[in-house]
């Protein structure tokens, strides 16, 4: 049975950072593309940062996230990374893991993706 969890949220003041962690079970995540997506109140899931399974494991980051989260992976662990930087107010959302069978390359659209996890909270205090 595929199970795709993430762990990491909680509760941070603005400015700090926090590292959220994606692993699954009955999945190799190596073999396959990862996705952050997140969803604030009100607002629609967006993609936050993907990365391809292999070769040079190209990645992507959405405009709001570019250089303070950086998505990475433990191939031995098993598990997927993404360490928030200087955090703010906007990063608050539940933070979602997704996996892709097609790993040739990250995916932006979360119709890409085949399997979910339950989600993350992130709240941040100003």
């Amino acid at each position: 049975q595929v199970r795709v969890e993430e762990s990491g949220g909680g509760l941070v003041q603005a400015g700090s950072s926090l590292t959220l962690s994606c692993t699954a079970s009955g999945l190799t995540l190596s073999d396959l593309a990862v996705g952050w997506f997140r969803q604030a109140p009100g607002k629609e899931r967006s993609i936050v940062s993907a990365l391809a399974c292999c070769g040079d494991y190209p990645s992507y980051y959405s405009d709001s996230v570019k250089g303070r989260f950086t998505i990475s992976r433990d191939d031995a662990k098993n598990t997927v990374y993404l360490q928030m930087s200087g955090l703010n107010s906007e990063d608050a959302a539940v933070y979602y893991c997704a996996v892709a069978n097609d790993g040739s390359t990250y995916w932006i659209d979360d119709y890409e993706y085949d399997y979910w996890g339950q989600g993350t909270q992130v709240a941040v205090s100003s």
